[in-house]
This record gives structure tokens, C-alpha cells and sequence, in this order.
């Protein structure tokens, strides 16, 4: 995999300076050139997320959202992101999200110290309460994948509380593009806080009228906005 230089698209605001730094990584497969995002986020950081790879709440050192073709059919994709990240040199435990979507104009922003980066593909979408059956067979990736850094550390509950924040400010800004839906059917988010240390605080709420969680709903909101392509 070799590096190239992302072209992201940020909310109003100048651009996050802080510890969520993408590299942009290509490969080949199958004759296809395809794009990666890679967070080195290295030690000192814990993870929620709903990720196919490293998905639950634990410690991870880097997060990895690799863009797929849109005929994926392999039925390994943990397997296959792993091997992607450890090709780009990922150490340690991770995260690995994946998406068919162009993740090469992806949306950034931050607010009072916090970081998302969003990619956004749309083409299917809808609202998440359905009167469809549900499928046991994987949905083809299409997929808003989010990454959330955030610079304190979170109890447990605190980090189930920003996925749903951050949830509910990804479909308040799809709305606020003029998207009539709630996402897609493969929506993947992953939220990281530090590491607590012996002697210092953690946070115990991350609802989007704490400090924290509203400082998260405002720079989710503002990455996927600058994600979404406008209708």
C-alpha cells in the first residue's frame, strides 16, 4: 500500500490540527486502484465501535477505513481489513471499517478539542425504521462511516452515550443536506477517548447537552455535512 495525499472537505472553521491524523494510503485488487484512510493512533486510547474489525469497546492503537469496489463479494471482510492494516505496517489491536463509497473527498471538522472524519456514500439510504424483513446475509457495503477522537477519557456508559450522540447528529445533518433518510443500511461509527490515568478524571456523560457530547454532535454534524454530497 502506498501513501497519497487526501483532499478532504471541511466544515466552516479552520482545520483540526490535533491527534486524528489520516494517511492516505492505495492499492491494487483485481486490477482496481483503491484508496485507505489509516489513524495511527498509537497507545493510550480506548475504542467503541460497531466496526466488522475490532468492533466493542477496548483498547485500539489505529483505525483503518478501507474503501472496497462496489461488487465486493468476499466473505472474510475482518480478515480482509486486517490484512490491508498490516500491509500498511498497523501494529497492535485496531479497528477496521470498509465502504464502496469514494473516500477520497471525505468531510473533517472538530469543535472544542474533538475530531470526526466522515466518508459518505449514499446511493442506498432510508430510514432505519422499516416495515422491510430484516436479512441475515451482510448488506453490500454503500455506508457513512464516522471517527471520533475525542481528548479526555470516558467511562464505559459515557462512550455508548457518544455513538448514540453522534448518531443522532449524522442523521441531523443527512436531514440538513436534504438527505429523507437516516443513513445507510451498513453504517459503521467508531468514538475513541483517552486512556484514564491514575489521578484524573473521566467523563460520565457524552448526551449531546454535556460539555463533551455537545462539542461531538457539532463536529459530527459538520463532517458529514461536508461529507454528504449536497442534493
Amino acid at each position: 500500500m502506498s501513501a497519497a495525499v487526501p483532499s478532504p472537505r471541511t466544515a466552516a472553521g479552520p482545520l483540526p490540527t490535533g491527534p486524528l491524523r489520516i494517511e492516505a494510503l492505495t492499492r491494487i485488487e483485481d486490477g482496481e486502484v483503491l484508496p485507505a484512510h489509516l489513524w495511527r493512533a498509537g497507545t493510550g486510547w480506548r475504542m467503541v465501535s460497531s466496526a466488522v474489525l475490532g468492533g466493542g469497546v477496548g483498547a485500539r492503537e489505529w483505525v483503518l477505513n478501507a474503501q472496497v469496489s462496489h461488487g465486493y463479494r468476499r466473505t472474510d471482510p475482518a480478515r480482509h481489513l486486517a490484512r490491508l492494516a498490516a500491509a500498511a505496517g498497523a501494529t497492535g489491536p485496531g479497528v477496521g471499517l470498509m465502504t464502496a463509497a469514494d473516500i477520497t473527498a471525505y468531510g473533517r471538522s472538530g469543535d472544542g478539542g474533538v475530531e470526526v472524519v466522515a466518508t459518505a456514500g449514499l446511493g442506498v439510504r432510508g430510514w432505519a425504521a422499516s416495515p422491510a424483513e430484516g436479512s441475515a446475509a451482510p448488506t453490500r457495503p454503500g455506508t457513512v462511516n464516522i471517527v471520533v477522537a475525542l481528548p479526555v477519557a470516558l467511562t464505559d456508559g459515557a462512550l455508548v452515550n457518544a455513538v448514540a450522540t453522534a448518531t443522532e447528529a449524522k442523521v441531523q445533518a443527512l436531514l440538513d443536506s436534504g438527505y429523507d433518510c437516516s443513513g445507510t443500511p451498513t453504517d459503521a461509527v467508531c468514538v475513541a477517548a483517552r486512556t484514564p490515568l491514575p489521578g484524573t478524571g473521566v467523563e460520565a456523560f457524552a448526551g449531546p447537552r454535556s460539555t463533551w457530547g455537545a462539542r461531538l454532535a457539532r463536529a459530527v454534524h459538520g463532517a458529514v455535512r461536508a461529507a454528504a454530497p449536497i442534493l
